[in-house]
């Protein structure tokens, strides 16, 4: 298994003048943690979006965990842009963060970005969300195709075999929609009737259009499967505001999502604990910093939570 060592003496990048004078960076902590390391380090974190309740407290982990190391943890939001995730990274390399943490918009795109801190010498962690290309130090995620197969199992169970079903999927390009829907699929090929499938780019108000729009024309379905929970709630206000009675499962376990499992509105999501994914990857940077090995993959428990 591949493993990187980070000298404690890691080279920074100059301030370079930029065409703008401003910075879409913004300041995290810069508290002196208790258990903090001997060297002053800034770690950087882009977020693909902080539209999201899971990315929201995915990054509030983190910034609990960086004060508690005493890392200065700075957070650029990418609004689910690919272009400007790029635009923010390089951003933090010429700032000379010690470290970058990414969740990539999209996993292919963010190649780009990650070569740019690779060829700066400046090490990546990704969270959440994996990468298609550059060189990172480790990835730390939950099981996402294990957590598509939880979500078809519990489907198969509630609505039975061959039963025709519904899948919005996440952001074309993210690692996150491939995995959890390749794990549903595994499940559904031998056992449902997946009649219609369409992407929501993992965003509650699409979630509710493109759910309006597949009922329209599958009257008869009786589950969908959203690779979140946004889209599930969107979704299910669309099943609602249509009197049906289909079977929700998400993905995330965000508030709001087990609010309405427990009021048997929806029938499942699967948890992912973004706060652990966010300890996990400032534990993380700051070994590297501080010259130690970490593995390649660290992997985040799943857990179905259901009605």
């Amino acid at each position: 298994m591949k493993r990187w060592l980070a000298a404690t003496g890691l080279s920074t990048v100059l301030l370079m003048g930029a065409c703008s004078t401003e910075s879409p960076v913004s300041e995290g902590n810069d508290n002196e943690g208790t258990e903090g390391s001997s060297e002053d380090f800034t770690v950087g974190f882009s977020v693909s979006t902080l539209n999201n309740p899971f990315f929201v407290t995915l990054e509030e982990g983190a910034e609990v965990k960086a004060s508690e190391l005493g890392l200065d943890l700075v957070t650029v939001d990418a609004q689910d842009d690919s272009s400007k995730q790029i635009s923010d990274v390089e951003d933090l390399i010429q700032r000379g963060v010690d470290l970058i943490i990414i969740n990539p918009t999209d996993s292919s795109a963010v190649t780009a970005a990650i070569e740019a801190a690779n060829n700066a010498d400046i090490p990546v962690i990704t969270v959440d969300r994996g990468a298609d290309g550059g060189e990172v130090v480790t990835h730390i995620a939950s099981d996402n195709i294990a957590g598509g197969e939880l979500a078809g199992e519990l489907m198969v169970e509630l609505v039975g075999e061959g039963a025709k079903v519904a899948e919005l999927e996440g952001l074309p390009g993210s690692s996150a929609a491939r995995e959890r829907g390749e794990g549903f699929n595994n499940i559904a090929e031998d056992s449902l009737d997946v009649v219609a499938k369409q992407t929501a780019n993992f965003d509650r108000a699409e979630g509710l259009t493109v759910m309006e729009n597949i009922l329209q024309g599958n009257s008869d379905i009786e589950g969908v499967f959203a690779h979140n929970d946004e889209m599930a709630l969107g979704a299910l206000e669309a099943i609602e505001a249509a009197g049906e009675d289909i079977v929700i499962i998400g993905f995330d376990a965000t508030t709001d999502a087990v609010e309405a499992v427990g009021d048997e509105r929806m029938a499942g999501t699967v948890a992912q604990q973004p706060t652990v994914i966010g300890y996990e990857a400032l534990e993380a940077a700051n070994s590297v910093l501080n010259g130690e090995d970490v593995e390649d993959f660290i992997p985040v428990d799943l857990e179905l939570i259901k009605k």
